[in-house]
């Protein structure tokens, strides 16, 4: 039993390979560019006449009888051929005529059918069968035309010999995709000497063109040189300031060293300078808190004293003198008015005027002696109280000669030291030893040759004050028996105290 489903099994696959291969045998396909001719039966074809006695397929596959029908394939392909045709024109001037055709078998039955009945065979004929029948029409037609016509209108060429060819590419089953004339050769220079009165046009305005050109171009060519040189002399104007002002900062750079080591030694030399400055400063500070603020404090007591005393006085004097000068200035003023009442009085009067004048003159001598009167009482009075300073003073030295002697020499103390460091003016190095004991050993010489002077002022004052002690006898003589004209000592005494400087 299982042999015979084999059996079966191997029978039927066989039958299926046998089916197939004759499938494959017996179907043919139609590629797009190609068209099958099918002869061997009687076939109806639309569009064709009944009885064509073959079947054409086109795209598409079909069924063919082996041993029964004939496949043939006809190519549906572009084709080309060249036309090179000798022609005569009308005028009798030979040319040689170059195009291309591009031709292809229509794509309908009818045109399929009458293709496949003339080429099916020949198919590689076939273009020359096409420049064949081109080539005669074209002759034909360009027998009808002029040179000047094929030149200008050669779409017109073109086009006629298309019409004249259509009816016969038609029945030879055949359609033009395009006709082009490539060229058109003249043998006899016909078309060359016919384009020579437009050639020498051409040339002519090409010359004229040309020289015009020429002529711009020149012109163009000079406004740049002269535009070039002008900008040559700009930039070498501005080079030439550019490179001066290179070289002026290459100086200054030259130059900045020395400047900043003459900067750097003036400004030690300016430190230097302050820092002895304010050393000095220092010093004379010192001097004044240690020396002279002490004696100007009580320099400063008695002179107050004294000058508040005095002020007193001069303030009673200048109030008194005040015044006098008021009760004369109203004085004036009464005679001023009276006279001035007096004189408008009697303005009509000629006399009057010399009266008023006169009595002008009087208020006005008498304002002056007023005035005059009031600053001799007022210079009196300064004097009284400059007279009784004066005596205080006197009195004040003959009391305690030592204090008013510290106070004048406290109020010279700077002119004092200054005489006393002049010795050293003339002295440009000092070698100083022994350190500060050194410094200090020439300060006190330099106080020294002060106290010098402040020793002989002491004696001077005390010789004075004896002599000033000693009252004269009444035959005008002193006590230790000095004539009365001695006695200028004390005046003397009172001219020390006044200006110790004269002392």
């Amino acid at each position: 039993m299982p042999m015979v489903v084999g059996v079966v099994a191997g029978a039927a696959v066989a039958a299926v390979l046998v089916l197939i291969g004759l499938f494959k045998l017996m179907w043919r396909v139609a590629e797009p560019n190609e068209a099958l001719v099918i002869s061997g039966s009687k076939h109806r074809t639309e569009g064709l006449e009944e009885g064509m006695g073959f079947r054409i397929v086109t795209g598409r596959g079909t069924l063919v009888l082996p041993g029964v029908q004939a496949v043939r394939r006809l190519s549906l392909d572009l084709n080309e051929t060249e036309l090179r045709v000798d022609c005569v024109t009308h005028q009798g001037i030979p040319l040689k005529v170059r195009g291309v055709v591009i031709f292809k078998v229509g794509d309908d039955y009818v045109s399929i059918a009458n293709a496949a009945r003339r080429f099916l065979d020949q198919q590689k004929l076939m273009a020359e069968r096409v420049h064949n029948v081109f080539a005669g029409h074209l002759r034909s037609i360009v027998g009808g035309l002029t040179v000047e016509d094929m030149i200008r209108d050669r779409e017109k060429l073109t086009g006629q010999t298309r019409a004249a060819c259509g009816t016969e590419m038609e029945k030879l089953g055949l359609i033009v995709d395009s006709l082009q004339i490539h060229e058109i050769e003249d043998p006899t220079g016909y078309i060359a000497n016919l384009a020579m009165p437009h050639a020498a046009a051409v040339q002519r305005d090409a010359r004229i063109a040309q020289a015009e050109a020429n002529r711009l171009a020149t012109e163009a060519e000079q406004q740049a040189a002269a535009r070039m040189a002008e900008a040559t002399r700009d930039s070498e104007i501005l080079q030439a300031g550019y490179q001066a002002e290179r070289d002026k900062a290459a100086a200054k750079a030259r130059q900045a060293g020395p400047l900043a080591d003459a900067a750097a030694r003036q400004e030690v030399v300016v430190q230097e300078t302050r820092v002895a400055e304010l050393e000095a400063h220092r010093r004379e500070q010192q001097l004044q808190a240690d020396v002279r603020k002490p004696a100007d404090a009580r320099a400063y007591e008695k002179r107050t004293l004294a000058e508040a005393e005095r002020d007193a006085r001069i303030s009673a004097a200048q109030a008194k003198a005040r015044e006098t000068e008021l009760a004369a200035a109203a004085e004036a003023t009464r005679v001023k008015t009276a006279a001035a009442a007096e004189a408008e009085a009697t303005t009509s009067r000629g006399a009057a005027t010399a009266q008023a004048t006169r009595a002008t003159g009087e208020a006005e001598a008498a304002a002056a002696q007023a005035r005059g009167l009031a600053e001799a009482e007022a210079a009196r009075a300064r004097g009284l109280a400059e007279a009784e300073a004066i005596k205080a003073r006197a009195a004040a030295l003959a009391e305690n000669q030592e204090a008013v002697v510290a106070q004048q020499l406290a109020e010279n103390w700077p002119e004092i030291v200054r005489a006393g460091a002049s010795a050293f003016g003339s002295v440009d190095h000092m070698v100083l030893l022994n350190g500060a004991d050194g410094m200090a050993e020439t300060f006190t010489k330099a106080l020294a040759m002060g106290g010098t002077g402040l020793g002989l002022a002491r004696q001077l004052l005390a010789q004075l004050n004896g002599n000033d002690n000693g009252k004269g006898d009444g035959n005008g003589q002193a006590p230790n028996g000095t004539s009365p004209h001695s006695g200028a000592a004390a005046p003397a005494a009172q001219q020390v105290a006044v200006d110790p400087d004269r002392s």
